[in-house]
């Protein structure tokens, strides 16, 4: 059997996730030896407004609920952007990203206003896509003194606006997406050249709650789930980064004893971008989700082809 390859993406969406579970993981990554990549985003926490989805999109007061995410995240966190004033994250602590980089993590850009783009993309002018891209680009630049080589859209939330701007960034490659394999992106009939690598597992916040699942459960489903060649799993600084880091500790020793190799992202794109055909890329539902996501060609329950 082949050997399993496992890429960890770290998405980082608060001012929180990036000051107490950043941090925590770069210790964690460090006791075991491996290197992940980090997206960071780069503007205000307006975590807050992201509940108006309890009134927009269904299941999310349930998700909510079942992954306790006042507890994950803190009060304060959820009150930014509304009751109070959304803090600047990257700038509140450009020392944690170079750090991050400076430990040999891969560091690149997750967004501008996470909110924003998650839940007003669609409607979104492309001058307004430019501009959260290109205020993120530039302060992602000031603190690493270099342009961003990789994004990931936050939610998965992409547009054919979003992916022709990512074309012009010269990007190496984009892990905006849910599928099996690393591809080519084809969205309404366009074909975009920036190497799609996109999440191969479901994350803590999908899992948790559903079918018996819990904390102390979670790592046996995610072994169930490793398959030769090329696994993409995507953490948040918040969780597995806060309540979830013994848990995550203990998902890197299981997988290690098992002889899984780990990656970066721009090693994985590198490895595995030479033989990546076009796919057709949409916005479509996942289980555990709630809303829509950027799926690779296939519809329905994650890792089945359709």
């Amino acid at each position: 059997m082949d050997q399993p390859i496992i890429a960890l993406k770290i998405d980082v969406d608060t001012y929180i996730g990036t000051r107490d579970g950043v941090p925590r993981l770069l210790e964690i990554l460090g006791r075991f030896g491996i290197r992940a990549t980090f997206y960071f985003s780069m503007g205000p926490d307006n975590s807050g407004k992201a509940l108006r989805r309890i009134f927009t999109r269904k299941g999310f007061l349930r998700k909510m609920l079942r992954t306790r995410a006042h507890s994950a995240c803190g009060l304060k966190t959820l009150l930014y952007g509304t009751l109070l004033p959304p803090p600047q994250i990257a700038a509140s602590f450009p020392e944690i990203l170079r750090r991050t980089e400076a430990m040999g993590h891969e560091v690149g850009l997750h967004c501008w206003d996470h909110v924003k783009w998650h839940d007003l993309l669609p409607w979104l002018p492309k001058p307004m896509t430019a501009l959260e891209l290109g205020r993120a680009s530039a302060l992602f630049q000031d603190i690493l003194g270099r342009r961003t080589r990789a994004t990931a859209a936050p939610g998965w939330t992409v547009s054919p606006d979003s992916l022709e701007i990512q074309d012009a960034m010269q990007l190496d490659y984009c892990s905006d997406s849910r599928g099996i394999r690393p591809f080519f992106p084809v969205m309404e009939g366009r074909r975009f050249r920036t190497l799609q690598i996109p999440t191969t597992w479901p994350t803590a916040d999908e899992l948790l709650g559903e079918n018996g699942i819990t904390a102390e459960t979670i790592n046996d489903h995610y072994l169930t789930l490793v398959r030769p060649g090329l696994n993409v799993h995507t953490i948040h600084a918040e969780m597995e980064g806060r309540s979830l880091a013994t848990s995550f500790a203990d998902l890197l020793e299981r997988l290690l004893a098992r002889g899984a190799r780990f990656l970066t992202l721009a090693a994985a794109a590198q490895e595995y971008g030479r033989n990546a055909a076009d796919a057709p890329l949409a916005m479509g539902e996942l289980p555990g989700r709630a809303g829509r996501v950027a799926l690779q060609g296939y519809c329905g329950k994650q890792g089945e082809k359709g």
